[in-house]
């Protein structure tokens, strides 16, 4: 049965892993980071920003093709979500909006993080559990102040599985750290994924040499 799981996964991440180099790749030098559009056959766009010294992912989101007309909105992915209000200056409201936690995404080469900021209490208080029915994982508080049910798109685009002893935590600074260890399936998907990325040659000034995969 594992061996049937294990060969279904490897079908998977194989299936995300040939959309990716079935996208038209265009790539862009600038500002000491690798911007890098994806176009796939469905129309959707995805856009990532790479590190250019680290080779970290900073960016990474999607946008769909509008029901009406033109192009749809950018959705976050990993990277620090768009704010909704131009400052927290503004208004006394806005500024008590300011002191709301703040949950975003933002990977290390090994691990899958987010970060929720403005979360005061101590860590005996949340509870960090995975579902793996609901394919998601549930930050609580026991003292009902927070709580946040969250995905893993990169699992569910290969669909492989949830595994809870792949998630730790730890806080500090007001801000809950949350870690799930990448599967081995992922770190090879994205070797694969920044060493074809780099054979795309981005100029500063915009000037791409596009490639399809």
């Amino acid at each position: 049965m594992f061996q049937e799981v294990s060969v279904f996964c490897n079908m998977a991440v194989q299936s995300w892993s040939d959309l990716l180099k079935a996208s038209t790749k265009t790539a862009l030098i600038h500002d000491g980071k690798r911007k890098v559009h994806y176009l796939f056959t469905d129309g959707k766009e995805m856009a990532e920003e790479y590190d250019l010294t680290t080779d970290e992912l900073l960016v990474r989101k999607w946008r769909s093709k509008s029901t009406l007309k033109g192009q749809g909105p950018w959705e976050i992915e990993v990277g620090e979500p768009v704010p909704s209000t131009v400052a927290c200056l503004e208004s006394d409201v806005i500024k008590e909006n300011c002191s709301n936690p703040v949950f975003m995404r933002k990977d290390t080469k090994t691990s899958f993080l987010w970060r929720v900021r403005n979360l005061p209490y101590p860590k005996e208080v949340y509870n960090i559990s995975v579902e793996p029915d609901q394919r998601c994982c549930i930050i609580r508080t026991n003292n009902k102040k927070y709580y946040k049910k969250f995905n893993v798109p990169d699992l569910d685009r290969s669909q492989l599985p949830l595994d809870s002893s792949a998630l730790n935590f730890t806080h500090a600074n007001n801000t809950l750290i949350v870690s799930y260890k990448k599967p081995n399936e992922i770190l090879t998907l994205e070797h694969e994924l920044l060493r074809e990325v780099k054979k795309l040659k981005g100029t500063n000034e915009g000037d791409v040499d596009c490639k399809t995969q």
